[in-house]
């Protein structure tokens, strides 16, 4: 039995990073359409990106906590506490990384819907290594 269930772990481990990019995609739309009806309403790109983004962050934590680290999450408690105090924090360079990117961009003259998707990207990547090394690891 203990073969089985390792085995079983090993094959959900495997299907993490499938899930964190569905739960990001998910969680992508909701900042996307928010951070576009925020402009379409005339807030700043910046501000709109940040506002935006925070609501894709309570989207994320939802689905990360409960499709895509399920093995890692922590019981409730001081533990899960300090794994969402984490998981903000992991979502703050996010932010920020997202808000100067969108801010340089429309400072230098890039339209800010591909300002954004640049710091789509490199928010990804900094957010994914955080959450996968750090905020759920096992």
């Amino acid at each position: 039995m203990d073969q089985l269930t390792q085995l079983l772990r090993q094959a959900a481990d495997r299907l993490v990073p499938g899930r964190y990019i569905a739960a990001s995609a998910v969680a992508l739309g909701f900042d996307m359409g928010s951070f576009l009806v925020l402009l379409a309403v005339g807030m700043h790109a910046a501000s709109a990106s940040a506002l935006s983004y925070s609501l894709g962050i309570v989207v994320h934590w939802f689905i990360s906590s409960r499709a895509v680290f399920v093995a890692g999450v922590a019981e409730r408690g001081p533990a899960r506490t300090r794994q969402k105090a984490l998981f903000v924090a992991s979502a703050l360079i996010g932010l920020a990384l997202t808000a100067g990117i969108v801010g340089l961009g429309s400072a230098i003259g890039v339209d800010p819907r591909l300002a954004k998707l640049a710091a789509v990207g490199v928010s990804f990547v900094a957010t994914w290594l955080l959450r996968a090394r750090i905020v759920f690891a096992v």
